[in-house]
C-alpha cells in the first residue's frame, strides 16, 4: 500500500507533504475549505477581501489508505497520491478527483478554440506541454446525473455540462452564440448538483484559464490555468441557495443600491453628441408618458474622446447647468468612462499620469501605447493603490457636474491594435507583474477605483456599471452582458446569462434591451422589454448606425405595449428593492433560475426560457418570433395567473395564451407583494403610503424601507415591516423602526382594500 503523506496542523490549516508536493487544506468555515499549493506566484486575492476564516471545529483521522478531515458540513479525504475528495455530512460525494485514463485532448477540441489557446505561445488546456512549466490542471469526476451552473454570463444555456469555456476577458463585437468560449468577464465559480446534492467550486486564479465540463469526456470535467497557484475553494451547503450564500460570503455581495437605479434607463451611442439630442430624448420620454430615471451618455459627450473632459461647446457652454436642470425634473445622467487615456501632451490627465508614473510600461521601461477611441492611448496601472486613488479622484470631475453614475467600458482592457502583449508591465498590489496575470482583474480594479472615488465624492451609494469583471467585482459595480445584437438568439440568451450571473454573485445585472448591434424589429423590441422587465438593470441601449429602437421608434402598438410594461416595472420596484435588501445579507439574486428555488425537481434543472423573481414570481417570456402561445412549467405549490387570477396546481405543464402584449406571469399562492404607486420616476423623497397585494387569503411578508440614497441605513435608519394576513385578518408590525414610517398602509385582500393608519403615539398601525 502506498505510503500516506505526512501532515502538520497550524490552527485551521492542515499541510500535507510527500516527496513531490505540499498541499494545504484551510478550514474557512464548516462549509468552505480552501485547497492550495504554492507554485511560486505571489499576491493577495482580488476576489476575497479581509479575513474570512471563522473558528471551526474539525478533526483529522487517519484511515488505512487516506486521511479524513471532517467539519460539521464536509468531509475531505486525502490519499497517498494527494487526491482530494469532498463529501457532504451524509457521505454523499460532491467533488472527487478523477482517477481514470484521459481521452487525448485533440479528439474533442475544435479548431477555433485550438487557434485561440495557442496564440502568442499559449498552451492548449489539458496538453502536457513541457515548454510551460507553470501550466496546471485539476480533473474531477463527472457523474451521469450532474448539472453545472455559474461562470457568470458565458454564452449558451443555463446548464453548462458538455461545454467548454475560457476565462480571458475579451471584447468581441461579433454576435455571441453558444460556441463562444469567452466574453468580457472571468467569474471562475461553478455551482453543481451531483445526483441532487449541491456543491460549489471557486478557482481563485486570475491567469488565463479553461473549463471543460465533459466536452472532452463525459466522465470528467477539468479546470486548467496557464500559471499561478493551485487555489480553489470547496463550498458545501444543504441547498443551492446555501452554496450561493457561502460563495458570496467569500467574494462579497452586491451592496444595497440607490433606489432610482432600479428605474428604466435609456441610452444610445450618439445621443450625447449634443445637448439638443439628449434633451430631445428626455422630451420624448415625457411626451409619450414613459416612466424613466436615467439617460446614458456614451463616448461622444467628451472632448475628442478624452476621459474626464466634456465637449462644452456641444452643451451650450454649461453642461453642469444642463445636468443639474435635468436632475431637478427627475432625470439623472450616467456618463461613460474608458480606461484608455489619450496620448496628448498638454491634456491634464495624460500629463498627471506621466508625471506620476501611473501608466503601464513595456519591458524596456517605456510607457506602453496602443489605440482606442481617442487614437494613441496609454493605460492606467490599476493594480497600484496610488493609481486607483488618482483615478477615483478624477471621477469627481463628473460627480461635480451632477452626473449620478459612471459607466466603465472597454476595460478588458480592449485595444484596437491587437491585444496588449503578455509581457507589458502591470502592477499586482503595488508589486511588479505583467499583463499575463493582471488582464482578467483590470476591469475589477478600475471598478473598485471608481466605486471608492464616487463614494468619497458624494457620500451616496455609488452607481457604477462595468463591462469587464472578475469574481468579487459585484462589491463595487453593476454589470451588463456587453455588446449583444438585435437578434432572437440574444433575446433567448438573456435568461440563462442573467440567471447564471445572479448565482455567480452578480445580482445587479442586465442586457442591452433589443440589442446593441444589428437592427431591431417591432416584435423583437416588444418581446425583449417583456422578458427583461424584472432584470435589475433595465437599460435600452443601441449602437450608432443601427435602426432606432426607442419605445416610440416603431409607432403603435409597440409604444403602448412598451409603456404598459414600464409602468408595470415601477409598480414592482418596492419588491425589487426588498429583494436587494435581503440580497445584501444572503447573496441570493433577484432574478433566479427555477433550479435555485426547486433543486429537488428534475424538471427545472434545464429550463432556459423561464425564470423567477425571488421566491414568489414565475416569469415565462416569449423568446421566439411569431409565437402567441407557450408551454409553462409550474413547480410544486399553487400558482395564480397575474393577469386573470386563475389558480393552477403546480408540478404540471400548462398552455398559456401570450399575444404580443402579454408576458406570462404567475404568483405563488400565499404571497404578499408590495405594489408601488404609478409614477414617472423614482422620487428621492420618502413614499408617504404603501400598498400590498395578497395572493390567497393568508401569508406574511417582510418589507424594507429607507431613504434609498446613502449609507444611513447601516446605522439603523431603516424600517422593517411585517405584514401578516391570516384568513382575512390583517396586521402590520414595525419590527425595526429607524426611519419615517408610511402614514398609511393598504392591504388588498381579494380586491377588498384594508387601510391601516400609523399612530405616532403608540407607534402602531391601526
Amino acid at each position: 500500500m502506498p505510503k500516506l503523506p505526512t501532515y502538520q496542523t497550524d490552527h485551521q490549516t492542515i499541510t500535507f507533504n510527500n516527496s513531490n508536493r505540499q498541499i494545504q487544506l484551510t478550514i474557512i468555515t464548516p462549509e468552505i475549505i480552501r485547497v492550495s499549493e504554492n507554485r511560486g506566484d505571489h499576491g493577495a486575492s482580488y476576489a476575497i477581501e479581509g479575513d474570512k476564516e471563522t473558528t471551526t471545529t474539525y478533526t483529522v483521522k487517519q484511515q488505512p489508505d487516506h486521511y479524513e478531515i471532517t467539519t460539521a458540513a464536509l468531509t475531505i479525504k486525502v490519499d497517498a497520491a494527494m487526491h482530494i475528495d469532498a463529501y457532504d455530512a451524509h457521505g454523499n460525494p460532491l467533488v472527487t478527483d478523477y482517477r481514470g485514463s484521459r481521452t487525448p485532448l485533440d479528439r474533442g477540441i475544435d479548431e477555433e478554440h485550438k487557434k485561440f489557446v495557442q496564440e502568442e505561445g499559449h498552451n492548449v488546456p489539458g496538453a502536457d506541454d513541457q515548454n510551460n512549466p507553470d501550466y496546471f490542471q485539476v480533473v474531477k469526476d463527472l457523474a451521469p446525473d450532474e448539472q453545472i451552473y455559474g461562470l457568470g454570463d458565458k454564452t449558451g444555456y443555463l446548464n453548462k455540462r458538455g461545454y467548454e469555456y475560457d476565462d480571458w476577458n475579451t471584447d468581441n463585437p461579433a454576435p455571441h452564440l453558444e460556441n463562444f468560449t469567452r466574453l468580457y468577464k472571468s467569474i471562475p465559480v461553478m455551482i453543481g448538483l451531483k445526483a441532487g446534492h449541491p456543491y460549489g467550486l471557486f478557482f481563485d486564479n486570475p491567469y488565463r484559464s479553461h473549463f471543460d465540463f465533459g466536452k472532452e469526456n463525459p466522465n470528467y470535467y477539468f479546470y486548467s490555468a496557464e500559471a499561478g497557484n493551485l487555489n480553489y475553494y470547496l463550498i458545501g451547503g444543504k441547498t443551492l441557495k446555501d452554496i450561493v450564500t457561502n460563495y458570496t460570503y467569500l467574494t462579497g455581495r452586491t451592496p444595497l443600491p440607490q433606489k432610482w437605479t432600479l428605474g428604466y434607463q435609456q441610452s444610445r451611442w450618439g445621443y450625447s453628441a449634443s445637448q439638443k439630442m439628449v434633451q430631445d430624448i428626455v422630451d420624448s420620454m415625457h411626451k409619450y408618458d414613459l416612466p424613466f430615471d436615467v439617460i446614458h451618455l456614451d463616448i461622444d459627450y467628451m472632448r475628442g474622446y478624452r476621459v474626464f473632459t466634456w465637449n462644452d461647446e456641444a452643451y451650450q457652454g454649461n453642461p453642469k447647468k444642463f445636468v443639474t436642470d435635468l436632475k431637478a425634473t427627475g432625470t439623472k445622467i450616467v456618463a461613460i468612462i474608458d480606461p484608455g487615456v489619450k496620448k496628448d501632451p498638454g491634456y491634464n490627465i495624460y500629463d498627471q499620469g506621466i508625471k506620476n508614473d501611473y501608466f503601464v510600461k513595456d519591458p524596456a521601461g517605456n510607457v506602453y501605447v496602443n489605440q482606442v477611441w481617442p487614437g494613441n492611448a496609454v493605460f492606467p496601472d490599476f493594480g497600484r493603490q496610488a493609481v486607483q486613488k488618482w483615478w477615483g479622484k478624477n471621477d469627481q470631475f463628473l460627480t461635480d457636474m451632477g452626473v449620478a453614475g459612471i459607466w466603465n467600458d472597454m476595460n478588458e482592457p480592449a485595444s484596437f491594435q491587437g491585444e496588449i502583449p503578455q509581457d507589458i508591465v502591470f502592477s499586482d498590489h503595488d508589486q511588479p507583474s505583467t499583463h499575463k496575470k493582471m488582464h482578467n482583474v483590470y476591469g475589477h480594479n478600475m471598478a473598485k477605483a471608481t466605486y471608492d472615488g464616487v463614494k468619497r465624492a458624494t457620500d451616496r451609494r455609488p452607481f457604477v456599471i462595468t463591462r469587464a469583471a472578475y469574481s468579487g467585482t459585484q462589491k463595487y459595480s453593476t454589470v451588463w452582458t456587453g455588446d449583444n445584437h438585435s437578434i432572437w438568439p440574444h433575446l433567448q440568451l438573456l435568461i440563462p446569462q442573467l440567471c447564471n450571473l445572479g448565482i455567480s454573485g452578480f445580482t445587479f445585472a442586465g442586457t442591452d434591451i433589443a440589442g446593441f448591434g444589428s437592427d431591431a424589429t417591432p416584435e423583437l423590441l416588444t418581446r425583449w422589454i417583456e422578458a427583461a422587465i424584472f432584470s435589475p438593470l433595465l437599460r435600452n441601449h443601441s449602437a450608432m448606425g443601427t435602426r432606432a429602437q426607442e419605445p416610440w421608434a416603431f409607432g403603435e402598438p409597440t409604444l403602448s405595449i412598451y409603456r404598459k410594461f414600464l409602468k408595470l416595472r415601477y409598480r414592482f420596484i418596492p419588491y425589487l428593492y426588498d429583494l436587494f435588501a435581503k440580497e445584501s445579507k444572503n447573496g441570493l439574486p433577484l432574478m433566479r433560475p427555477l433550479v435555485l428555488n426547486y433543486e429537488d425537481d428534475p424538471r427545472v434543472r434545464n429550463i432556459n426560457d423561464q425564470y423567477m423573481v425571488g421566491d414568489a414570481i414565475l416569469v415565462a417570456p416569449i423568446v421566439q418570433p411569431s409565437q402567441t402561445k407557450r408551454l409553462v412549467y409550474l413547480p410544486a405549490g399553487k400558482w395564480i395567473d397575474f393577469w386573470n387570477h386563475r389558480e393552477y396546481e403546480g408540478k404540471q405543464d400548462i398552455v398559456v395564451d401570450a399575444p404580443l402584449d402579454k408576458l406570462p406571469m404567475f404568483i405563488k399562492k400565499g404571497t404578499i407583494l408590495p405594489w408601488g404607486a404609478e409614477v414617472d420616476h423614482i422620487s428621492e423623497t420618502p413614499d408617504p403610503t404603501m400598498t400590498f397585494n395578497v395572493y390567497g387569503d393568508s401569508g406574511s411578508y417582510h418589507h424594507y424601507q429607507d431613504n434609498g440614497l446613502d449609507f444611513k441605513y447601516q446605522h439603523g435608519e431603516f424600517n422593517d415591516y411585517l405584514v401578516n394576513v391570516d384568513h382575512g385578518q390583517v396586521s402590520v408590525e414595525v419590527v425595526h423602526h429607524g426611519f419615517q414610517p408610511y402614514r398609511k398602509i393598504t392591504v388588498n385582500l381579494n380586491n377588498q382594500p384594508v387601510t391601516l393608519t400609523y399612530n405616532s403615539t403608540t407607534e402602531h398601525y391601526e
